[in-house]
């Protein structure tokens, strides 16, 4: 599952920033009015060319009043998406029944440490990603893209996912059916079974298609990595399939719905009011 919301954004924020903050520098240590002397012919001479100096004054005082009323909004914008809070929208079904398509999720950046924008260098460590945790990385093959997953696996960790069961250090993760209905997503119909998990302090729903054969594997999970999955486990590219999210990829754990939109759905039923304000367990 990828966001279209991605770093190119943080990137032009960045920018943004440093172009506002440059020019009322500028303003403020370089552009000093300048009073001197002059005798009337130099008044007289100079009044010729007073148009064009003012109209190059005008320009560059209105520069600087767009710097000076865009530089706060784009200060705490920065900093609140950069360190606090990032928002992301749903584009996939692949951490279904948890999330669904066209959720609009909040991220929590700080809980996982302070990190450089842009960079995604962390700078002040806070907490590590836990088993259960649902987390926002950067897909370590384009770091331009992110993705959302639940953690499964931490470093060192031995995991063991064969007959669509998990088993962490030879420990088998707690599920149990719950249900049996035809999911319809994305014009598909899914026969499926939907379990509950517990990983870690994380007690979820999980989805399994009925008409889908299984893929095993035995992995132990790297130092500085971590082992990901989709809820939506036979419809999810994670990390059964590309392999490991490195430390230096993790942006936040996401923790709730504060909106939901489904295009598909008529026009007086697309938001979807119930979603909104569901913790993400």
């Amino acid at each position: 599952m990828n966001f279209s919301l991605n770093m190119d954004f943080s990137f032009f924020l960045l920018l943004a920033l440093l172009i506002t903050g440059a020019v009322l520098v500028w303003d403020r240590v370089f552009r000093k009015p300048q009073v001197t002397k002059t005798s009337r012919s130099e008044k007289i001479a100079g009044s010729e060319s007073h148009n064009q100096v003012g109209l190059k004054s005008s320009r560059s005082t209105v520069i600087i009043d767009y710097a000076r009323a865009f530089f706060p909004v784009i200060l705490i914008v920065f900093v609140l998406r950069s360190f606090v809070i990032e928002p992301f929208r749903i584009p996939s079904g692949s951490m279904l029944p948890t999330l669904h398509i066209g959720d609009f999720i909040l991220v929590d950046k700080f809980r996982y440490g302070i990190r450089f924008p842009v960079f995604n260098l962390k700078v002040i460590p806070v907490s590590s990603p836990e088993r259960g945790e649902v987390m926002v990385f950067r897909y370590p093959h384009d770091n331009r893209t992110n993705f959302i997953k639940r953690v499964v696996g931490l470093p060192g960790d031995e995991i063991v996912y064969v007959d669509k069961r998990i088993f962490i250090n030879g420990v088998a993760v707690e599920d149990s059916e719950v249900d049996r209905y035809t999911l319809i997503t994305q014009n598909r119909s899914l026969d499926v079974i939907e379990h509950k998990e517990v990983i870690g302090e994380s007690t979820h729903r999980i989805l399994n298609d009925v008409g889908r054969q299984s893929r095993s594997m035995k992995i132990t999970v790297p130092i500085g990595s971590y082992f990901v999955m989709g809820d939506n486990r036979d419809h999810s590219n994670d990390s059964r399939y590309w392999g490991f999210v490195p430390e230096r990829n993790v942006v936040g754990r996401a923790f709730l719905v504060w909106f939901s939109w489904d295009k598909n759905q008529k026009l007086s039923q697309r938001v979807n009011w119930a979603r909104i304000g569901d913790r993400i367990p």
